[in-house]
């Protein structure tokens, strides 16, 4: 990814020169049917771009970006430049600039196979193209030339010339005119990152959202929805545009500002690489939301909170934007939490707060105890600092604090933070101290102080009750002690558990202030003996919970027993984190799991149950246990699986864990007689997507052969089937099979970013540990010219997805580190993901230590 780079104090400098006053950006994409016309080469097309823009100083000099294959002109201010000379790959040199500037650049730009910039793809199934663009953070700049920062807003004006039959969408509403080009409305002053462009034969479905305010004056709001047409059978537009209009009436409710960007486009798109993108007027999201085969209610929430939380970004992001990535939690901690709670309070999803605490945070208290944790306000330095901080920090934590802090200065104060925010930086960018300075209007709090402990600093605390009784079995006192680092002010509810008729229910509960190391709860002085002290209960900040003796020796005997599903999954959630931090060996945990996850009510903290026990076993447990914990966890889904309710969704939840369980020649005998007809599970429906779930561990066995694969696939020969026969094909426990995966990787760009996944997925089997020893030398030989040659997308995929954690030795360890010696000048972004990778090892190999030593 050389010269592709850009600083902060680079986006820093072109701001205080530059202001742009708009663009129109003209595309051909008649290029992206049929054959390359030499055959060879990156398919391309045409971009013409035209950027009006002011110079504060004229006379200086600066640059525009541009990624392309070639240049075939550029013109500033009707003077014509040498491309050759201007353009170096990356960017276009911009000499003599005048107070008023026309830069026109004529450019032949590629098609992706990566899902960065306007992705290309080829649906196997009927041979039709689809396009896409994806940008986020910089890859505006592989479509048309932009100043590519999100400072420099400007109205966008697209043309796009399509094949016959295709229909265009953009951002802004657009027809095809009678010369065949569809022409765009223009936008309003939006950054060129959240810019879009879909087009292709798609499936398209509409609707329409209507909104009467309290003045009188009706908002009318178009909406559409599309997908392939090889999903459009599968295509619930009806519920997605339900979800749809219920976030539009609550964020109209509370945030008084109306939808800013005229329609509402959500498009479903093939090979993308992340969950969602908030593209004004033109959302994108992964086409894995369109589900084609029966799924659980967990499913249907986590597309409804995408679907809010890409709604939320229109007012915090895409209305209001942050100056540079630093703030880049701006839009997205807030949208995160935006997410979960238009989701509770509009849809039927009512339990959404339970998925946050169980699922969100855990993946920011995993990042917040990375080497690479960083505030939530992150110094980011450049591009590649900033595709890294997506991450569990920006958005599941700074979310956490965002629940915390609504607790804090209360719900009323801090939604009238944001309308006012909203009004007064309406099209603009801002910074932290903007967003501070109408939530201390608001709520007459010390926000710096505030934000200080929780915006910028890092690492997570950990609260611990610490408690005394009397002769009678009363409290005296109840402290909550914390841990960390930085000690913080939490405001967290403390509650008092009984069992009462065979149920462990609440009786007692108090609010307090939690600071500095010891914190005494005085409300619950004289309460009688708890069987249980929850420290967060209701989940109201950002913190790991720690039990008392007496609390985990409750929570081992009677944690099914709570009948509150939030205690409960908040419970579930402190017992992981004393896995992961090698303070409970890992088989207890997973025995917790077999004898409590079947009293689980909520199916997504069953869910993530399944996958925390899965990654204890293959993680976390001592290797000599490994054999046993696996026999256990398959007899313990199968028992579950029969004793489940016909048809219900734990049945479908535990016929999937024990897919992934399954290792016995009895096991996997049953899966491939579920998949011939051979067996029955009584209401267990085998779609075809339960299907790829019993084939990968046929497969991964080595039950499954090629030809076995090859079968199922003329089954689904879609994209999807193609996507799932590519995981199962680098499964096999071969190593001619492991060589090939690994060169169609790691030594060819042929494969598309969707089947990079896939491989990658398919080739790292924790049950084939030993057969993919021998890649731990050519991981850390590859892994520089990886990042140096392909895109940073695929370069993070390698990368993460590849670092031998399954080789869990103190040598992988001592390898790793040796790496990490001998290339201090590698790129600050490689060496960040390969020590968050060596992180996690170590973790591991802790864990492992704490986990032999209970065999004892």
């Amino acid at each position: 990814m050389p010269g592709e780079n850009l600083s902060r104090d680079e986006a820093r400098r072109r701001a205080e020169l530059v202001s742009v006053d708009g663009y129109e950006v003209a595309l051909d994409l008649r290029s992206a049917v049929g054959e390359t016309p030499d055959g060879s080469g990156p398919r391309t097309f045409r971009s013409v771009t035209t950027i009006r823009f002011r110079c504060g100083k004229p006379g200086a000099s600066t640059f525009a970006d541009l990624l392309a294959p070639a240049v075939t002109a550029v013109t500033l201010n009707g003077e014509k430049l040498d491309a050759a000379a201007v353009f170096d790959g990356s960017r276009i040199a911009l000499d003599s600039l005048a107070a008023e500037n026309v830069l026109v650049v004529d450019a032949q730009c590629a098609y992706s196979r990566t899902g960065e910039g306007l992705h290309r793809f080829v649906d196997p199934e009927d041979g039709e193209v689809y396009l896409y663009t994806q940008y986020e953070p910089a890859d505006a700049r592989r479509v048309f030339a932009t100043f590519e920062q999100p400072d420099l807003k400007a109205p966008f004006r697209f043309e796009v010339t399509a094949p016959e039959g295709w229909t265009v969408w953009s951002n802004g509403e657009g027809a095809r005119d009678e010369d065949g080009v569809w022409r765009f409305a223009e936008t309003k002053p939006i950054s060129s990152y959240i810019t879009a462009v879909v087009a292709g034969p798609y499936h398209y479905e509409t609707d329409v959202y209507t909104r009467t305010f309290d003045d009188g004056t009706t908002l009318e709001i178009p909406l559409g929805a599309m997908c392939r047409k090889g999903l459009a059978r599968h295509f619930d537009a009806d519920d997605i545009f339900l979800v749809t209009r219920q976030g539009l009436d609550f964020f109209h409710d509370h945030f008084d500002y109306p939808y800013p960007f005229g329609k509402y486009d959500q498009a479903f798109v093939p090979e993308y690489n992340i969950g969602a993108m908030e593209n004004p007027g033109c959302v994108t999201f992964r086409e894995e939301f369109i589900f084609r085969g029966k799924v659980t209610q967990a499913s249907y929430e986590r597309r409804a909170n995408v679907i809010l939380h890409e709604m939320a970004h229109m007012w915090f992001g895409d209305l209001v934007t942050m100056v540079w990535w630093d703030d880049l939690w701006l839009k997205e901690s807030f949208a995160d939490f935006m997410g979960s709670f238009s989701m509770v309070g509009a849809t039927r999803f009512t339990n959404g707060w339970i998925t946050f605490a169980n699922n969100r945070k855990s993946w920011a208290y995993r990042a917040d105890q990375l080497p690479s944790t960083h505030p939530i306000t992150a110094d980011i330095r450049d591009l590649e600092d900033a595709k890294l901080n997506f991450d569990g920090i920006t958005y599941a934590k700074g979310a956490s604090v965002l629940k915390q802090l609504v607790a804090y200065v209360g719900q009323d104060a801090f939604l009238e933070g944001a309308r006012r925010y909203f009004k007064r930086h309406a099209y603009g960018n801002t910074r932290l101290a903007d967003l501070l300075a109408v939530l201390e209007e608001t709520s007459g709090r010390d926000m710096a102080t505030w934000s200080r402990s929780w915006l910028e600093t890092a690492g997570v605390n950990s609260l611990t009750p610490v408690v005394t009784y009397d002769a009678g079995d009363r409290i005296t006192e109840l402290a909550v002690a914390q841990d960390g680092d930085e000690l913080r002010p939490h405001r967290v509810a403390v509650g008092l558990y009984r069992g009462e008729a065979g149920a462990l229910v609440r009786y007692a509960r108090a609010e307090v202030d939690v600071t500095g190391p010891r914190t005494v709860v005085d409300a619950l002085a004289g309460a009688e003996r708890p069987e249980l002290i929850l420290v967060n209960d209701e989940d109201l900040t950002y913190c790991k919970i720690r039990f008392d003796e007496g609390s985990l020796a409750t929570l081992r005997s009677h944690l099914g027993d709570i009948t509150d599903p939030l205690a409960r999954a908040l419970c579930w959630s402190a017992l992981w984190n004393l896995t992961r931090d090698a303070l409970m060996p890992a088989r207890d945990f997973i025995g917790l799991v077999l004898r409590f996850a079947g009293r689980e009510s909520d199916i997504g903290v069953l869910q993530m149950l399944h996958m925390w026990a899965r990654s204890a076993l293959h993680h976390y447990a001592a290797p000599g246990w490994r054999e046993q914990g696996a026999r256990l966890l398959a007899e313990g889904a199968l028992r579950e699986l029969r004793q489940s309710e016909p048809g219900s969704q734990h049945q479908l939840t535990w016929a999937r864990f024990f897919g992934t369980t399954a290792t016995s020649a009895a096991d996997l005998q049953l899966l491939r007689g579920l998949l011939e007809g051979s067996a029955k599970i009584d209401g267990l429906d085998v779609d075809q997507e339960l299907r790829w779930a019993f084939v990968e561990p046929l497969a991964s066995h080595g039950v499954a052969d090629e030809t076995f694969v090859a079968a199922e696939l003329a089954r689904d020969d879609t994209a999807s089937g193609k996507r799932h026969q590519v995981r199962c094909l680098a499964a096999r426990p071969s190593a001619a099979v492991k060589d090939q995966a690994w060169a169609q990787v790691v030594e060819s760009d042929s494969l598309s970013n969707a089947l990079v996944e896939a491989t990658i997925s398919g080739f790292a089997q924790a049950g084939q540990r030993e057969l993919l020893a021998p890649y731990v030398p050519k991981y850390f030989e590859a892994i520089e010219r990886v990042w140096e040659e392909r895109s940073i997308q695929i370069g993070m995929d390698v990368v993460k997805g590849l670092f031998p954690g399954l080789q869990d030795s103190e040598a992988t360890l001592a390898a790793t580190d040796a790496w990490l010696a001998a290339h201090e000048g590698a790129a600050p972004a490689l060496r960040r993901l390969v020590r968050e990778s060596r992180d996690d090892l170590a973790r591991g190999l802790r864990a492992q230590a704490c986990d032999a030593g209970a065999s004892g």
